[in-house]
């Protein structure tokens, strides 16, 4: 199957980006390196190129209650110019995405009619089936969801030094906008919606930007200092920062009680929303697995699906691992029973056939 390219592929080849199949993308892995990569993050400012991620519009009065359906986190928790982080749930509390979704209020058509708006970011490896999903649950009930990102250019400017960088291209001050408000800015000549939100542990923000304008966008950026970034240093700034990932962290068969998500379940919210039940159950009863934060002792890697070993004996199995540039040490996160889910308890990690040592630890890794 031909992987389908952002409208920064060439800009970006022409940087030096190494590129690899990633959810039916062709996306960069690295450009100056990793390490390089990932410190520029936590000490300046960097930009990733996420335009494989999906952007969905949702319009249509009441579409906020209508969205509440699906979703297990209290929506009406936000108002226009917010946005909250959330998950979408299967009939057995299951998770079928994480996104975000932002509140835009009422807003005006072409006709000059004004009507409720969310926008929502649903990751690239489930976009096509959480869009087909979310027509079929919310069409019926009035409301037009539409593809907001086209072929736009959607970055991630992350890192202390993001902020300063976009008020310098946009002539704006960012002061007043906290971290998951969003607000439209004007950005190499074009609107941009920008939210302040970010997958790295770092402040900083994402930018949706017409198509045309984005390679230029790009090069301001990287003209002005801020280093080009791929998704290693990416999946390793989100793992310091004990975030999850769709397909290793979460799945149709983890529910977010289990993935240390129930601070997004808001049971006291007297409204049925997709999985409601299946999560009062699991609520009553208890979980029997959880999802821990683990420092190997030595200098090994755990990797993903690695076993996990309390007493010698297989109990659970990593999810993602990684060597923390940001701690000098190596991370993961795994699932375990709940009776060995309490930060200090003793675990180890099979690695090549031999039991590396490993704690349990509170999350997240890096905080700054």
């Amino acid at each position: 199957m031909d992987l389908l390219r952002t409208p920064l592929h060439a800009v970006i080849q022409a940087a030096g980006g190494r590129l690899v199949p990633f959810a039916g993308w062709e996306m960069p892995v690295q450009f100056s390196g990793l390490v390089a990569e990932h410190q520029a993050v936590r000490q300046h400012c960097g930009v990733f190129d996420i335009s494989h991620m999906g952007v969905l519009t949702l319009r249509g009065d009441g579409a906020k209650d209508a969205l509440q359906g699906l979703v297990p986190t209290d929506l009406f928790r936000i108002g226009p110019g917010e946005a909250c982080y959330t998950v979408l749930l299967n009939q057995t509390g299951g998770i079928r995405d994480d996104l975000i979704v932002y509140d835009r209020g009422r807003q005006a058509d072409a006709a000059a009619e004004t009507c409720d708006e969310l926008v929502l970011v649903i990751n690239a490896a489930c976009a096509a089936e959480d869009t087909a999903w979310i027509r079929s649950q919310l069409e019926p009930q009035g409301i037009s969801i539409t593809d907001r990102k086209g072929d736009g250019v959607l970055l991630a400017l992350q890192g202390p030094e993001a902020q300063a960088r976009l008020e310098a291209l946009s002539g704006t001050s960012l002061d007043s906008l906290p971290r998951f408000g969003h607000r439209e800015l004007t950005l190499a000549g074009c609107t941009a919606f920008v939210g302040r939100t970010g997958y790295t542990g770092e402040d900083g923000f994402e930018l949706l930007v017409p198509g045309e304008v984005g390679p230029a966008l790009w090069q301001q950026l990287v003209e002005s200092g801020v280093t080009p970034c791929g998704l290693g240093a990416r999946d390793t700034l989100r793992l310091e920062a004990a975030m999850h990932l769709y397909g290793q962290e979460m799945d149709s068969a983890t529910s977010p009680l289990e993935a240390g998500l129930g601070w997004l379940v808001h049971l006291e919210m007297p409204k049925p929303f997709v999985g409601r039940e299946a999560l009062e159950r699991q609520s009553a009863a208890g979980v029997s697995r959880r999802l821990v934060g683990l420092k190997l002792q030595g200098r090994a890697i755990a990797r993903h699906g690695y076993p996990v070993l309390r007493d010698g004996e297989p109990v659970g199995e990593v999810t993602s691992g990684t060597w923390s540039p940001s701690l000098g040490e190596a991370i993961a996160l795994a699932y375990v029973p709940t009776d060995a889910a309490r930060p200090g308890t003793e675990l180890a990690v099979e690695i090549r056939g031999k039991a590396e040592p490993a704690l349990v630890v509170k999350r997240p890794f890096y905080r700054r």
